[in-house]
């Protein structure tokens, strides 16, 4: 049985919830489920562009009087290929270069799409002429003075802003019907008033995508200034890989490798040969008894760390005899003199009486010659 191919509404309906599903949902940055989840929708909505394609469902001959409220939302599918392409993973910066040159096809298709139905303002149809003249010049800060800039960029934001909140209080009337999800109505609304939120929203995005022409044209000019990545050969990744088994202790055969210079690096060593080729040691090893012990070290701290406490540094020093104890001239400690010892206590006051003697016949300074006057 064959399947029957899908029309644009169920298409283009799966490809927003899918886009809503990555806006609401917590996924794991740069893992495979959000890369799928961002595939998918792109898929979507590229089959609705060819579908619409396909369909002629707009031309240059109509008016925004031509096209229907239904319609209005398909608008936008230029605009989201370009916000979901910005969001893949880029491993390079040849490929992030890649990715932001398709986002910016994307929003120049957004923009001379709205432009062509007359749905620009006459301020954004001046920027859209002022980027198309020069596209990898555009700001919306075109101005190298910082106060010029600053204003231009407070401006900027009340507008985002005011925007934001119109299309908020339109979404929030009754007359919208709006479902939990405010980017789709329930279909029993008013039409004019779906409508005016459509034509609403259109607006607002056009004004980010102005900022995000902006932004894309400084990432740009940053990923220019990068120094080129040349391609890695496959001599180079060869050597590389065999690097980095050497390194691990692996042979080319996948066994392990037990060289004296392997375990050494392994346990935190200088590197370099061990041995000269006469058997010489040119470096310090340990020798250990098995591999278990190679892997005990592997995450050691690159400083020695104590092998004994501070007791046991004293006792050896102790019974080394390197602590003195007990007092005697080596120790440094002055004994207290014997008051009943008359002999030694006549001794030292004559010693102290000569030294009195000495110091009254030398005052200090006397023997400095140089410096009187």
């Amino acid at each position: 049985m064959e399947t029957q191919p899908r029309s644009l509404k169920a298409v283009f309906a799966d490809a927003e919830a899918q886009r809503i599903a990555l806006e609401t949902q917590a996924f794991t940055p740069n893992s495979q489920e959000y890369t799928d989840a961002i595939s998918s929708a792109t898929k979507n909505y590229q089959e609705s562009l060819h579908l619409i394609s396909h369909l002629s469902l707009f031309s240059p001959n109509e008016s925004l009087e031509d096209l229907s409220t239904s319609d209005l939302p398909l608008l936008l599918i230029n605009y989201h290929l370009a916000e979901l392409s910005q969001k893949l993973p880029t491993p390079s910066l040849p490929e992030r270069k890649r990715i932001l040159t398709s986002a910016r096809d994307f929003y120049e298709r957004f923009l001379h799409l709205l432009d062509s139905y007359s749905l620009l303002t006459p301020q954004s149809a001046k920027l859209l002429e002022a980027y198309t003249s020069s596209p990898s010049a555009f700001s919306t800060a075109n101005s190298s003075d910082p106060t010029v800039r600053r204003n231009a960029k407070i401006a900027n934001f009340q507008t985002e802003k005011a925007l934001r909140q119109k299309l908020d209080y339109l979404r929030a009337r009754p007359e919208y019907g709006a479902t939990e999800d405010e980017d789709i109505p329930s279909g029993a609304g008013d039409e004019e008033a779906v409508r005016e939120v459509h034509l609403a929203n259109l607006a607002y995005r056009v004004h980010l995508t102005f900022n995000a022409l902006d932004s894309l044209n400084r990432e740009m000019e940053i990923l220019s200034m990068a120094p080129p990545q040349p391609p890695p050969s496959a001599q180079q990744n060869q050597q590389q890989a065999e690097d980095d088994r050497r390194r691990r202790g692996i042979t080319s055969d996948g066994s392990y490798n037990d060289r004296l210079d392997i375990m050494n690096r392994a346990l935190g060593g200088k590197g370099g040969p061990i041995l000269s080729q006469q058997g010489k040691p040119l470096q310090p090893f340990t020798l250990l008894a098995n591999r278990q012990e190679i892997a005990k070290g592997v995450f050691r701290p690159s400083h020695n760390l104590p092998t004994m406490t501070i007791d046991e540094y004293l006792e050896e020093e102790r019974r080394r005899g390197g602590i003195i104890e007990g007092g005697g001239e080596a120790s440094g400690q002055v004994p207290e003199p014997d008051e009943d010892d008359y002999e030694k206590a006549e001794k030292e006051m004559y010693k102290a009486r000569a030294w009195d003697e000495f110091v009254e016949e030398n005052p200090r300074g006397a023997g400095n010659t140089i410096n009187r006057g």
